[in-house]
Parts: structure tokens; C-alpha cells; sequence
């Protein structure tokens, strides 16, 4: 009884069949130089079948020398260097010390009036170089009193509120009209409407 994964070759495309043939050639090349029965993978092996399962998963199928799992983690592990040595530090402006952070916080709690841009010029008086960004990233936040959401302001603003767009119409002529739109939010009434083949700022304003 021929199994479904031989019935199902034929109808595989020629990108996925070539790269299963290259498995099973790489893997061929690894048996031919193995030493006392044991197989040895180097680090130019395991960078073949990673990239290779990544881009077709089907090749778990004709693996014979390495367990799937085997090659998963593999890929996982890759996957982790890969992104560390993405996210490595690159340098920047260096950490202030904990003690002028310290002082910071400190300006900020017994002055909550004082802003970033005054704390900054009151640390440059007393001889410490620090960005006024630094300062503003290490005072206290404080919370304001919560503020309306934008529904619920929507909601309150709607009758005064109204929505404007200048847009291009096309003519069944092939010409160009610019229409400008006055829209009132609360009822979706028009306000105003006007159109035009030159528009100005002069006929805008108006």
C-alpha cells in the first residue's frame, strides 16, 4: 500500500520538491564524512537546514539524520540569538548617576511647580551637565485629574463641532471639479457646499 505522502509528491511544486532534494542531498554529504558510526553536524549544517525549514516546513518530512524536533529547536534558538544581537545596546548618551537622579526627583518633589526646563537650568547652575531630557525622564509624574474620554467629549461638542473637506471630482467629460464640504457633526446637516474647476485660497477663504 503506497503511503499518502508518495501519492501526494507528484502534485508538489518545484520549489518545495527542490528543496526536499536538497535535504536529502546535504544529508547524504554529512553521512559520507562521518567518523566511527556517529554522525557530526558542524555549525555550516545546522545554518543549512534552518533556513531551509523556515522557508519550506515541508522538509521535517525527508529528515532522516536529525530528529524534527532537533531542527525545530535549532530554529527557535537561531530565532533568540537573532533578536538579542538585534536589541544589543548601540551606544547613546550614557546613564547619569543614581545620586543626580536622586536630586532630580527631589527638585521635582519640593518644587511641583517647577517644569523640566527650570529644574534643568537650576542643575546647570550648580555644575551638572545633563540634558533637559534626562531631567524631564527622571522627575516625579504627577496625576492630573482624569479627563474626558473622546466619545465623551464628542458627545458634549457635537452641536458645535463641523467637518470640512475639499475633494476632486471627476466629470464625465474628463474635467476636474474641486468640491469644498461644510459638514455639522451633531446631524450630519450640510452646511455649506461649493465647487469649482480653479481653486484659490482667496475662494476657500470665502
Amino acid at each position: 500500500m503506497l503511503s499518502p505522502w508518495l501519492l501526494a509528491s507528484p502534485f508538489k511544486s518545484k520549489s518545495r520538491l527542490e528543496a526536499e532534494n536538497a535535504a536529502l542531498r546535504h544529508q547524504l554529504i554529512v553521512l559520507r564524512r562521518k567518523l566511527r558510526g556517529r554522525v557530526r553536524l558542524t555549525n555550516s549544517d545546522r545554518w543549512f537546514f534552518v533556513p531551509l525549514y523556515r522557508w519550506f516546513p515541508s522538509t521535517l518530512q525527508v529528515l532522516t539524520i536529525i530528529q524534527p524536533e532537533t531542527l525545530v529547536r535549532w530554529h527557535r534558538a537561531g530565532f533568540r540569538c537573532y533578536w538579542r544581537w538585534k536589541s544589543r545596546s548601540r551606544g547613546g548618551r550614557p546613564q547619569i548617576e543614581s545620586d543626580l537622579r536622586a536630586l532630580i526627583r527631589r527638585m521635582s518633589i519640593e518644587n511641583p511647580l517647577w517644569g523640566a526646563p527650570r529644574i534643568h537650568g537650576k542643575l546647570l547652575k550648580l555644575g551638572f551637565e545633563v540634558a533637559q531630557s534626562s531631567v524631564s525622564k527622571y522627575m516625579v509624574k504627577r496625576r492630573g485629574p482624569p479627563s474626558q474620554g473622546w466619545r465623551t467629549r464628542l458627545r458634549n461638542h457635537a452641536p458645535d463641532i463641523a467637518a470640512m473637506d475639499l475633494f476632486i471630482a471627476p466629470t464625465v467629460g474628463i474635467d476636474l471639479l474641486y468640491a469644498f464640504v461644510i459638514v455639522r457633526l451633531d446631524r450630519r446637516d450640510l452646511v455649506w457646499i461649493n465647487v469649482t474647476t480653479n481653486p484659490t485660497a482667496e475662494w476657500i477663504a470665502r
